[in-house]
């Protein structure tokens, strides 16, 4: 999911941006001030970290509960295989979901998001900001590919904790359609066995798994290696996105910013973040599909199994072709946008500012 982080793209004043109505999520925002700044204006901007961190975390327990059904709709959509697709929509999914688990069960791993999802925010915030720090000392505006380098650099920070993160939520959002996939498949089997006279009898639910006994089953039998698995697709993800999102953001929110030189205005940030998010969370989507397909432990039916991202990615392409990569595609734009904008709307009323008493 995302992360929000205020930066300025020209001459920086700081490791942080000063001021929390020109944040904005995972892109900087303009700042005013010489590149050559006093100690003490220095220890001022790195004043805002506590605030710009609790911003960030708010923005993403707000918006995980938000988009999370959406987000389970994707994981879901891109498990499923051709022969056992149970769901033909991401409103066909979340029907589906309500009606066999209940409203509550469209949350099914959203506690795993909503524990981890601000120490993720918190890492991707600060790497961002002191990858785009570090690369304005000369006092020069950040070019396109420096500023292509400081996302990569906070993606790449950003999987220590989105890892297993996605591993544990992607195994309770995908329990249900396994579970709904061998009700319906012995549904079927009795129904043939018995040449359809009688209604088939339902076999019992399987025990539902929780974040804490996947924690301690793959901590027992594969280490700390075992919450790790998927690393390299993850980071094949959320590199490039940050790579994509990061400048795209400066550049769309530039074109909003009034000639006088001051700060974008509230609703270009908005938009420029919507853009620029659905943008690249759909250019990522296939190694999105190929990660959630790697991270999934549990398999239904005659489904594919996969030794790595290159054997996993020929066999999707093989047997169910090259739109199966963009499968869940529209999902994720619809989580991507409403979280950045979301993201928004807390720095732009300055929540943590207010509940620590700053100016």
């Amino acid at each position: 999911m995302g992360a929000v982080t205020a930066q300025s793209r020209g001459a920086l004043t700081g490791v942080l941006a000063p001021s929390p109505a020109a944040a904005s999520p995972e892109a900087p925002g303009p700042l005013k001030g010489s590149a050559h700044v006093s100690e003490r204006g220095q220890l001022g901007a790195r004043s805002r970290l506590p605030a710009k961190l609790i911003n960030g975390g708010i923005a993403g327990l707000i918006g995980v509960t938000c988009v999370f059904p959406i987000d389970l709709a994707k994981t879901r959509l891109q498990n499923q295989q051709n022969g056992q697709r149970l769901y033909t929509s991401m409103s066909d999914c979340l029907i589906k979901t309500i009606r066999s688990e209940g409203y509550f069960g469209m949350y099914r791993g959203a506690a795993v998001n909503l524990t981890l999802v601000t120490p993720e925010k918190a890492i991707k915030l600060a790497a961002n900001d002191f990858f785009r720090y570090q690369l304005s000392k000369d006092g020069q505006k950040l070019t396109l590919f420096k500023e292509m380098l400081a996302g990569c650099g906070a993606g790449t920070c950003q999987v220590i904790v989105t890892t297993p993160m996605e591993m544990l939520k992607i195994q309770l959002q995908d329990a249900g359609r396994i579970a709904a996939q061998r009700k319906t498949l012995s549904g079927q089997a009795q129904l043939s066995g018995r040449g359809g006279a009688q209604p088939p009898v339902e076999p019992p639910a399987a025990p539902r798994p929780t974040a804490t006994q996947l924690t301690r089953d793959l901590l027992r039998s594969h280490g700390i290696a075992g919450l790790y698995k998927g690393l390299g697709a993850t980071l094949l993800r959320d590199v490039p996105f940050s790579i994509v999102y990061f400048p795209l953001f400066a550049n769309l929110n530039q074109l909003g910013r009034p000639a006088s030189g001051e700060k974008s205005p509230f609703y270009v940030s908005f938009l420029a973040g919507c853009v620029a998010g659905s943008a690249a969370a759909v250019a990522v989507n296939p190694c999105d599909v190929v990660k959630t397909r790697l991270q999934t432990l549990q398999r239904g039916v005659n489904e594919d199994t996969y030794s790595g991202f290159l054997d996993c990615a020929r066999k999707i392409l093989r047997n169910e072709g090259p739109t199966a990569f963009l499968k869940g595609a529209y999902c994720r734009a619809l989580v991507i946008a409403p979280l950045f904008g979301i993201a928004q709307v807390v720095y732009f009323l300055g929540i943590a500012e207010t509940l620590l008493g700053l100016p």
